[in-house]
C-alpha cells in the first residue's frame, strides 16, 4: 500500500466566489487505525452544493476551517479494521474528506452493499436519491394531478425529484439553466415542461408552464427562483426547502423573497426544511422503492463522474456553476 496520502486542504475560506486558489494539494503519511477504528481507501467522493456552505460557517455540521482537509461524504473500502463488524473489503459511506486514505471511527460509518456500478451508492441509492425521495414525499406530499415545480431540476437531487413526481401522478415542471438542460428534462427524464431561469422574463415563462398554478415546489436554490415560485403557489401549497445554492457562492443577495409573510398566511402555505438524516428510520423502505423504480425503468439514473482526486476542486466549482447533469462525484480509486 502506498505510504503517501494525498489530501486536498482548504487553503483559505473564500469571501466571494470559490476559486482554485482556495485549495491546495498536500501529502501526508498514510494513517494507521487505533482500537475501534478502520483504515479506508476512498473510492468515490460526493460533490454537493452543501460543500460550499460548510466553508461559510456551521450548518448541520461544523464549518470547514482554513488548513483542514476539505470535508465531503464518500464511498470507501475498508483496508484494515480494528473494530468488530467491519472487515477488509467492506464498503462504507462516511465523511471521508478529500483524500486517498482516512482513519475513521467505526461507529461513524455506514456499511454499504457491494453493487455495480459503485457510483449508484452516491446517486440514486445514496444521499441524492434519499434526499429526493423524502424531501418530495414527506415534505412536499404530492397528490395525483397536482403541479410540481422543481428547481435545479437537472442536478443530482432535482432530476430524481421530478421523476418521482411523475411516478406519483403529478404534472412536473423543471427549472434549469439553458435550452439543452430543458430538452433533457422533457425528452429523456419525462418532465412535462421545462423553464429556463435565465430567460428574460422568468416569471412569465413559469406562469405559462403552470397555467393552473403550483401545488408543490421543491426548492434547491432559494433566491429569486424561490420568490417567483412563491407568487405562483396555489392555496394550501407545500414547499420542500432542500437547499439554497444561489446564496452559497459569492456575495450575499441584496434581498430575500419579498412579501413572504402575507403569502404564507393568505395562501395557507407550508414551508418545510429538512436534511436527509431526519428520515433514517425509513431508509430501508425508501431504498426498496427506489430500487424497484430503477428496475422497472421508471426512474432513470444520470451521473457525472470526474476522475482524479486532484480535480475535485475544479469539479466542485463547476457544480456550483451548473455544469453538471445528474449526480456529480469524483472517482479517486
Amino acid at each position: 500500500m502506498a505510504e503517501i496520502n494525498r489530501q486536498i486542504l482548504l487553503a483559505a475560506r473564500p469571501q466571494g466566489k470559490l476559486e482554485l486558489e482556495h485549495f491546495r494539494l498536500a501529502e501526508a503519511p498514510t494513517p494507521r487505525p487505533g482500537p475501534g477504528e478502520i483504515l479506508v481507501r476512498v473510492r468515490l467522493i460526493s460533490l454537493d452544493a452543501a460543500n460550499r456552505a460548510w466553508m461559510q460557517g456551521a450548518t448541520y455540521r461544523s464549518a470547514v476551517e482554513a488548513g483542514q482537509v476539505m470535508a465531503g461524504g464518500g464511498v470507501a473500502e475498508v483496508l484494515e479494521s480494528r473494530a468488530p463488524g467491519l472487515a477488509p473489503g467492506d464498503l462504507v459511506f462516511a465523511d471521508v474528506g478529500w483524500r486517498d486514505f482516512a482513519v475513521l471511527a467505526a461507529d461513524s460509518v455506514q456499511k454499504l452493499p457491494r453493487i455495480e456500478p459503485l457510483s449508484r451508492l452516491l446517486s440514486v441509492f445514496g444521499i441524492a436519491g434519499l434526499t429526493a425521495y423524502f424531501g418530495l414525499l414527506e415534505c412536499g406530499r404530492p397528490n395525483p394531478g397536482e403541479t410540481l415545480v422543481v428547481s435545479a431540476a437537472a442536478g443530482s437531487v432535482g432530476s430524481i425529484v421530478g421523476q418521482i413526481g411523475k411516478i406519483k401522478g403529478c404534472r412536473v415542471v423543471g427549472v434549469a439553466g439553458g435550452a439543452a438542460k430543458g430538452a433533457l428534462l422533457v425528452d429523456e427524464l419525462g418532465f412535462d415542461a421545462a423553464v429556463d431561469y435565465k430567460a428574460p422574463d422568468f416569471r412569465r415563462a413559469l406562469r405559462a408552464a403552470c397555467p393552473q398554478g403550483v401545488d408543490v415546489y421543491f426548492d434547491n436554490v432559494g433566491g429569486d427562483v424561490l420568490e417567483t415560485c412563491l407568487f405562483a403557489m396555489n392555496l394550501g401549497g407545500r414547499i420542500a426547502c432542500c437547499g439554497a445554492v444561489s446564496q452559497y457562492d459569492g456575495a450575499a443577495p441584496a434581498h430575500g423573497p419579498r412579501g413572504v409573510p402575507g403569502l404564507i398566511v393568505t395562501k395557507r402555505l407550508t414551508l418545510r426544511g429538512f436534511v436527509v438524516t431526519d428520515f433514517d428510520d425509513r431508509r430501508e423502505q425508501a431504498l426498496a422503492d427506489l430500487q424497484a423504480w430503477v428496475d422497472e425503468g421508471r426512474l432513470k439514473v444520470r451521473e457525472d463522474i470526474v476522475d482524479g482526486l486532484e480535480n475535485t476542486p475544479a469539479a466542485l466549482i463547476g457544480l456550483l456553476a451548473g455544469d453538471n447533469v445528474g449526480k456529480r462525484m469524483v472517482r479517486v480509486s
